[in-house]
This record gives structure tokens, C-alpha cells and sequence, in this order.
């Protein structure tokens, strides 16, 4: 490690299953007031939750999991077709208020430590860009951390994680609740080659919707409310296409 790392342990960890292999890098907020707050929390034995480590708002670093150890961050979650996320991730925890806190920006500080982390984490662990991923994409159903205003193009262009540029808000058709049909089924074809946790049911349930909005909360932040626009769709066709 060549960044500088507060040691705070967690009791709150298990082994990996065997062989380990970590692919995955879930980015969360806190949700809390302060970094402090949430740090006594993830190590409290009975709070049952840990994260390997926390950015708090000034850009410091703890860590309160080793990276070998499996930390009780990803919660019920899939992604790419594996449930037992937390066994193959590392989690970092992004000190901010979130959607209840009113949605404080991330500053610049805090966004630069966060970069750094994850490009050394990503050196030492087989994850690829796309395997770079919000709370919200692998609980869609649970979870809406790091926020739609999370800076993932800025992470993107450091090589952490995937972005491509959304394509603009028209008017024009929609699926939504209730559709049905070979359109609805391309799209959770698409969202589901992605990684995302979705079955092809042709059916547009309320499942399929919180995975469009999950997906909007990442690729097209701009609107975020479960209804596959023009925009939406777009973003993703662009999306798969450019890796």
C-alpha cells in the first residue's frame, strides 16, 4: 500500500469460500451523518455489517477489513449470475448523507482518495472496469448508494469502472410497469448481459423497473424513475457496445 491507511478493525468478517477469488468492487455511501459514526458502526459486533474500508469526507482512509477477508457489505445481491457477493468483492464505504441526508455532493478531496483506493485495489485483484459497480446495481430492489450524483465518469476516465456518455432525454416511445413483449425481453436481455440480476420474462414487472432505475441511477443519472425511455435504452445499447 502506498496510500496512507488508518487501521480501524472490524470484528465483523468471515473467511472467503475456497478458492477466493475477488472480482468485484462495490463502491457504497454511508448514509450517516459523519465518517465516525459509520466507522463505529461497521465495527460494532452487533450491527453484523463491515466493509473492508471507509473515505471519509476529508479524503482519509481506514481500513477495517483485510482484503483477504470476506466483509459483510453486498447484503442480498447478485451480479454477472453470482449471489454470494460478498465471498468475490472488496467494499468500500464513501462517507456521505445520501438520499436522506439530501444528497451532499462528494468533494473533490474525497473523490481523488476514493480514485487512488480503487486503482490499488484494482492492481492487486483480477477486476475489470466493468466489474466496478454501485450498491444499487447489485441490490436494485434494496439499494440507491452511491447516488445518482456519484461522479462515475470521472472514476471512468481514471480506468475505475465503465461510462459512455448518455444519450440525450427525447420524447418518445417507453416501456414501463405493466408492458409486455419481445421489446420488454431485449431490454432485460441487455440489462442482464450487463450484470445485472434479471430474468427474461418478456414481462415488465416491478422488479425489471427497479433494475432500469438502478441503471439510470448509474449510466443516465439525469432522470431517474424505473421507465425505459428512449434515452435509457440508448445509453445502454451504447453501453454494451463499448467493451
Amino acid at each position: 500500500m502506498t496510500l496512507a491507511i488508518e487501521e480501524r478493525p472490524s470484528p465483523n468478517f468471515n473467511e472467503r469460500r475456497q478458492p477466493p477469488l475477488i472480482d468485484i468492487l462495490v463502491l457504497h455511501y454511508t448514509g450517516m451523518a459523519t465518517a465516525e459514526a459509520a466507522i463505529r458502526l461497521l465495527c460494532d459486533p452487533a450491527s453484523k455489517v463491515s466493509a473492508h474500508y471507509v473515505v471519509d469526507e476529508a479524503g482519509r482512509i481506514s481500513r477495517l477489513v483485510g482484503e483477504e477477508k470476506r466483509a459483510w457489505h453486498a447484503g442480498v445481491s447478485s451480479w454477472a449470475g453470482e449471489s454470494d457477493l460478498n465471498s468475490r468483492s472488496i467494499g468500500i464505504e464513501i462517507a456521505n448523507g445520501g438520499h436522506d441526508g439530501g444528497c451532499p455532493p462528494y468533494p473533490e478531496v474525497q473523490m481523488k482518495a476514493v480514485e487512488a483506493l480503487c486503482l490499488e485495489i484494482m492492481s492487486r485483484h483480477p477486476i475489470v472496469p466493468r466489474s466496478v459497480v454501485a450498491h444499487s446495481d447489485i441490490a436494485p430492489e434494496r439499494k440507491t448508494d452511491p447516488g445518482e450524483w456519484f461522479d462515475w465518469a470521472r472514476l471512468a476516465r481514471a480506468g475505475v469502472g465503465v461510462w459512455v456518455d448518455p444519450s440525450p432525454i427525447v420524447a418518445g416511445a417507453t416501456l414501463k410497469t405493466g408492458d409486455s413483449g419481445e421489446a420488454v425481453s431485449d431490454l432485460q436481455f441487455r440489462l442482464a448481459n450487463w450484470g445485472y440480476g434479471i430474468e427474461v420474462t418478456g414481462r415488465y414487472e416491478t422488479k425489471t423497473e427497479a433494475v432500469v432505475r438502478a441503471f439510470q441511477r448509474h449510466f443516465r443519472p439525469a432522470k431517474v424513475d424505473g421507465v425505459a425511455d428512449p434515452s435509457t435504452v440508448a445509453t445502454l445499447h451504447r453501453l454494451l457496445a463499448a467493451v
